[in-house]
C-alpha cells in the first residue's frame, strides 16, 4: 500500500479479494506463504469442568472446539510433524503458524503453557502462535506470559466471541457475558497483543440485524483480525437435538453471503478477515448442507460486493 493511500483504495486496485484476507496479510508480514499447523494441547473448558458450566456450548461437540487439531493422544511434537507433513503436501510454506485450536488454550497455569508453546515455537520455521482461549481465561500471570510471548515472536490470541448479545449467549450456554469478553479484551489490548475475534451467524433466536450489530461493535474494538462463521449443526449436540425437535429456521447460502456482506462493510478496512466461513467435520454434519461447499460460499460473498460495488470497511465509522 502506497504512502497515504486509503484501505479502501488499495483493496480495490489490488485487483484481489474486497476484503483483507489473512493470507494476504502474512505475506506482507512474513515476505511468503505461512500455514497454520493446528494442534489439539489437551485442554478442558470451563464450561465443560463445572467452573463455569458444564456440557460446553450447544453447538460444540463432545470432543469440544478445535475438530481439525491434531490427536491429543499424541505428544504435541508428534501432532505438529505429522500435520506439517500435509500441509506440505498441499503448498511450499516459508513458515509455520503454530495454532492451539481445541478448546480452551490458557486455562491452565503459566508453566503448563511454557510446556506447551515453548518446545512448538522452537521448531524450525515456526513464525508464530495463534492460541484460541475464552475471554474468561486470562488471569494476570497469563496475561504477562503472553506479554512475554509477544515479544519473542509474533503472537495472535484468538476469542470466541460469537455473538454480543447475551439473551443469545445464554441460549447456547455460552456461560460468560459481553461485558466478560470486553474485560478480557481490553486486557489482552492493554498488553499489545494482537486479537482474533470469532462471530458465529445463524444463532438461533438471532435476526439479521443482530447479527449485523455483533459485527458493529465487534468493528468499533479495532481488532487486529475477525472470523465470521456460519452455524454447523453436528451430530449428538444439543443444538442439533434442538434443531431436529423445532427446525429453528437457518441461513441459506445467498442469505448468508448478504450478512457477512454487510458485516465486512461494518469492519474497519485493516482488520485482517482470517476466515469468512466455517468447516465443520463433514462426517458429522447434520445442517445446513450448503456449507460443505465452501468455494461456493466464498464465491456468492464475492459476487455480492461486487454487485453492490462495496468493500471491507466502506461504512465502517470508529
Amino acid at each position: 500500500m502506497g504512502k497515504g493511500e486509503k484501505m479502501t483504495d488499495w483493496l480495490l486496485r489490488s485487483n484481489e479479494k474486497r476484503y483483507y484476507q489473512f493470507s494476504r496479510f502474512l505475506k506482507e508480514r512474513f515476505g511468503g506463504r505461512v500455514s497454520k499447523i493446528p494442534l489439539n494441547a489437551g485442554f478442558t473448558c470451563p464450561n465443560r469442568d463445572g467452573t463455569r458450566g458444564t456440557g460446553g456450548c450447544t453447538y460444540c461437540s463432545s470432543l469440544g472446539s478445535g475438530d481439525f487439531g491434531g490427536d491429543p493422544s499424541q505428544s504435541l511434537l508428534e501432532q505438529f510433524a505429522q500435520m506439517r507433513q500435509k500441509v506440505d503436501a498441499k503448498w511450499e510454506s516459508i513458515g509455520y503458524l503454530a495454532y492451539f485450536q481445541a478448546n480452551t488454550n490458557t486455562y491452565g497455569s503459566v508453566e503448563q503453557l511454557r510446556r506447551c508453546f515453548e518446545p512448538i515455537l522452537a521448531q524450525d520455521k515456526v513464525v508464530g502462535l495463534s492460541i484460541a482461549t475464552r475471554a474468561d481465561c486470562l488471569p494476570q500471570p497469563v496475561l504477562d506470559y503472553l506479554s512475554q510471548l509477544a515479544r519473542q515472536t509474533f503472537l495472535l490470541v484468538e476469542l470466541g466471541l460469537q455473538t454480543i448479545h447475551d439473551d443469545t449467549a445464554q441460549r447456547i450456554n455460552r456461560c460468560h457475558s459481553y461485558e466478560e469478553f470486553l474485560t478480557g479484551f481490553y486486557a489482552l489490548k492493554k498488553q499489545g497483543i494482537p486479537v482474533c475475534v470469532h462471530l458465529i451467524n445463524g444463532l438461533p433466536g438471532e435476526t439479521r440485524e443482530m447479527m449485523v450489530e455483533s459485527a458493529r461493535q465487534v468493528g468499533k474494538l479495532a481488532p487486529h483480525s475477525v472470523k465470521i462463521h456460519m452455524l454447523h449443526l453436528l451430530r449428538e449436540t444439543p443444538m442439533a437435538e434442538q434443531w431436529l425437535q423445532t427446525g429453528f429456521p437457518l441461513l441459506e447460502q445467498e442469505e448468508y453471503a448478504q450478512i457477512v456482506c454487510d458485516q465486512l462493510e461494518l469492519l474497519p478496512p485493516d482488520t485482517v478477515i482470517q476466515r469468512l466461513t466455517g468447516d465443520g467435520d463433514g462426517s458429522q454434519l447434520v445442517a445446513p448442507q450448503w456449507t460443505r461447499n465452501k468455494k461456493s460460499v466464498l464465491a456468492s460473498i464475492d459476487k455480492e460486493l461486487r454487485r453492490r460495488d462495496s468493500m471491507q470497511g466502506r461504512r465502517y465509522t470508529p
